[in-house]
This record gives C-alpha cells, structure tokens and sequence, in this order.
C-alpha cells in the first residue's frame, strides 16, 4: 500500500511539472512573437510561369498548403500542371511562404502582394489577363477563395479540402492570423488552451474541432464567398484528418445558396483522407474547362 502511495505521489508530480513546463513554454512562445509589426519578407511570393502554346491563354494559378514552398513546381504535380498546359492554359506555381525570399512561416500572408503577382505575371503577352483562375488545396483553398473574394479580376476557383473562414497561422506561437490585407490582419478563429493536448498528441482535426467550437470567431473570419466573380468548384474528404473541409464545403455551398450567387458552383465530396482530393483533380480541370475556359474568347467578361 505505501508503494503504492509513493507511486501515486511521485506521477502526480511528474504530471505537475510537465504542466508548469509546458504551460511555462507555451507562454515563452507566446510572448517572444511580435503580433504588432508583420513578418520578415511580408508581401513577397516566388513564383515560376508555365506557358503553353498560342496567344490569350488563360491562367491557372497554383497555392500549395500548409506544408510550405512553392508546392506547384515539384514533380508530384508535374503531371497535372502538363494537362492544364494541354488544355490550353499557361500556369503560374505561387510559394507564398517557406519559399527562398518570402515569410518564413503562414503567418499573416498579404494578400495584396500575392494578387500583385499575378498581375504581373499575367502581363506576359502570351496570356489573357482578363482570365485568372486560382488553385489551390487545404490552406491554399483557404487562401484561393479568400483572394477571389477581394480581387474581381480573378474570375474562377478550385478550392480542394478547404476551410470556411480564416484560422490561426501555422507559427510556434499560434497568436497570429494566417493572413492579412493592406497591412491589417484578417479576423481569425483563434487557438484556443483547451486544444493543447491534442496540438501535443498530433491529432489535427480534434485541435480544428475545438477551435471551430467558437462559433462567434467563426462568424466573424468568414470568407465572403458569395463576392467571388466567378465559378467555384469545391473539392472536400470525407475522412478529413486535417479539419472538417466537407462540413465547411457544405457551409460554403449554404452561404453560396443563402447569398443568391449566380455564378456555377458545386461540391465535391471525395471519400478518404485530406489528400483525397488529389485523385479526382480531373474533374476540377473539366469543372473549369466548361465554365472558366470557354469564356476566355471575350476575355471573361460577364454580362
């Protein structure tokens, strides 16, 4: 019985430390972040231009996620990026952040300078600027709706396992928004102290599940999807590991419909993980060549 005690006393305060260590970490963490001035690199994007053949080619502009680079010029999707060039597009891989000369983390990307980008890319004469189309999977389809929903000029979106409303950057500290325009952050659904023991266990849908509890931060970080001058294809998992993109899809599609938008737009649910997406991109490429591309002869304009 007396072991027994010593065992119990002894875990308790085990436990007790590790608390006060992590908590005391945390808070470390927490207060060496600067939250008042941007980020080292902000507004700076790398991108590469794929061009196809002819002259006033659409363009197809790419957003990796969560995972950093410019996640559209590797040989995973090389294979994709060719099929747009086969249809007729030129493309335009974007790293928004862990890419040589921009932020180092997804913390509070400026919009405007990704816009810029493009712009700027668009003016090469081989391509249509009047025709942009974005993108983009996971944080990318967060930031592809988000950008269309501001910049009128960008006239359709793929959006693959994306979220609903902006989150919290991807920082050590979790204090930030992911992203912000003309110098001001975005609202966002903060980290909440209750989701870190799953943050520490690695379970990254229940630390989602937990910050899209709070309904109000939710309302407010809303994308204003219905503002999008354009077709939207969705693509969700089923099975999201990441965070609940069907559930958020759906909410989409809801606010779409609520809102009367007059554009195309649908959703689709692909059975399986966060990457799910990926294994039905073919039916975003034919998503786009019926409403995106066929457009492109008056230079998309809308009536």
């Amino acid at each position: 019985m007396n072991n027994m005690k010593k065992i119990l006393k002894w875990s308790a305060i085990v436990f007790t430390s590790l608390v006060v260590l992590v908590a005391g970490y945390t808070a470390y963490i927490m207060q060496s972040v600067d939250t008042v001035n941007m980020p080292l690199n902000h507004g700076k994007v790398e991108t590469k231009l794929y061009l196809g053949k002819g002259d006033k080619q659409p363009l197809i502009v790419g957003f990796g996620g969560g995972e950093g680079g410019n996640a559209w010029t590797r040989n995973y999707w090389k294979s994709t990026r060719d099929k747009f060039i086969d249809d007729g597009y030129s493309f335009l891989a974007v790293g928004y952040f862990g890419s040589p000369g921009t932020p180092e983390k997804l913390d509070r990307i400026a919009l405007e300078g990704v816009h810029a980008a493009i712009v700027k890319a668009a003016e090469n004469p081989a391509i249509e600027a009047r025709c942009i189309a974005l993108i983009g999977g996971s944080k990318g389809g967060e930031l592809a709706l988000l950008l269309a929903s501001r910049y009128p000029d960008i006239k359709a979106v793929v959006a693959m396992a994306p979220a609903n409303a902006v989150y919290v950057a991807i920082t050590d500290a979790l204090t930030t928004s992911s992203f912000s325009h003309n110098g001001q952050s975005l609202p966002f659904v903060p980290f909440p102290w209750r989701a870190t023991v799953p943050l520490i266990t690695g379970d990254k849908r229940k630390v989602f599940d937990i910050m899209a509890q709070d309904v109000a931060a939710v309302a407010t970080a809303k994308i204003e999807v219905e503002k999008i001058n354009g077709p939207v294809f969705l693509m969700s998992a089923t099975n999201d590991e990441w965070w609940a993109s069907k559930e958020m899809s759906d909410d989409i599609m809801a606010r779409l419909k609520a809102k009367q938008f007059v554009h195309e737009h649908e959703h689709l649910a692909v059975v399986g993980r966060h990457a799910a997406p990926v294994k039905e991109i073919d039916k975003a490429r034919q998503f786009l060549n019926d409403h995106f591309k066929q457009g492109a002869a008056n230079g998309c304009q809308r009536n």
